[in-house]
């Protein structure tokens, strides 16, 4: 059996991330509900490897974009986005930013960038899970699995990847694009599809505690491809959740109509 414990502290961030975004958007942007922002999730691997492959210095762009946006999406989160979200929270992201920038080879570097990410990927979960209708929203997470599986066991996406996370902001400031623990590694869209998955539970007042455990388990069970391969696609597990949650919900429905009231005549 394939187990690592770096490797389980990034999969435990990942599952957080489908336990804790909340419900909602605020009014202003309701106006901005539509389809086409399913299109973020397969696309969002897609474009980043075109890009790259077409020229180098696109990782330079993506690493400052999450370097800006990263941070800013974590503090929504711990401000309005996560359950629990208080105002006087969202400071904290300031001190994580500061914490993941004076400590980037060390562990609570590495916790604290995980900690950054996790937080943009609840603010995200919890905006597309109220701006999308939610069918189109699971089908493009399973969308984006597929892809990514594609892309991985072809191995298409590993040297493009590897180009994004090496690449740096300069002056010394954090690399946010993606999360690191000792030997392990897991890039942002992993966290965002796990983020997604939870605003799509959130929004539809389904459990969320159950299928982050679920994710796990999923996850603990998938990493066992680690004793053949080198890289596996992680999107892959919250798709594999979301697919159990929606026949669970079926079996459920099903039973419930079977158990009607029984009448004698």
């Amino acid at each position: 059996m394939w187990f690592e414990i770096d490797n389980m502290v990034l999969t435990t961030a990942q599952a957080a991330c489908v336990a804790l975004p909340a419900a909602g958007v605020p009014k202003a942007l309701e106006r901005f509900r539509s389809g086409w922002w399913t299109l973020v999730l397969p696309l969002c691997i897609v474009v980043v490897i075109v890009a790259i492959n077409t020229t180098s210095t696109s990782a330079d762009v993506l690493t400052w974009v999450a370097l800006i946006l990263v941070p800013i999406g974590c503090a929504l989160a711990l401000g309005w986005g996560m359950r629990g979200a208080r105002w006087w929270l969202a400071p904290l992201a300031a001190v994580l930013l500061a914490i993941a920038w004076a400590d980037q080879e060390t562990r609570a570097g590495q916790v604290a960038t995980i900690l950054l990410i996790m937080g943009s990927c609840v603010t995200v979960g919890r905006l597309l899970g109220g701006a999308a209708p939610p069918l189109l929203l699971k089908l493009g997470l399973i969308a984006m699995a597929i892809s990514d599986a594609i892309l991985v066991f072809g191995n298409t996406l590993q040297a493009p990847n590897a180009v994004l996370i090496a690449a740096e902001p300069g002056a010394g400031l954090p690399q946010l694009q993606s999360a690191g623990f000792h030997f392990a590694s897991m890039g942002y869209g992993d966290f965002f599809a796990a983020g997604v998955l939870g605003g799509l539970l959130a929004i539809e007042r389904r459990p969320q505690l159950i299928p982050a455990i679920a994710l796990a388990l999923v996850s603990l069970a998938w990493d066992q491809l680690f004793l053949v391969v080198d890289t596996i696609p992680a999107t892959v597990p919250p798709a594999i959740v979301l697919i159990g949650v929606e026949v669970w919900a079926q079996v459920r429905a099903r039973g419930r109509v079977g158990a009607g009231p029984l009448a004698k005549l």
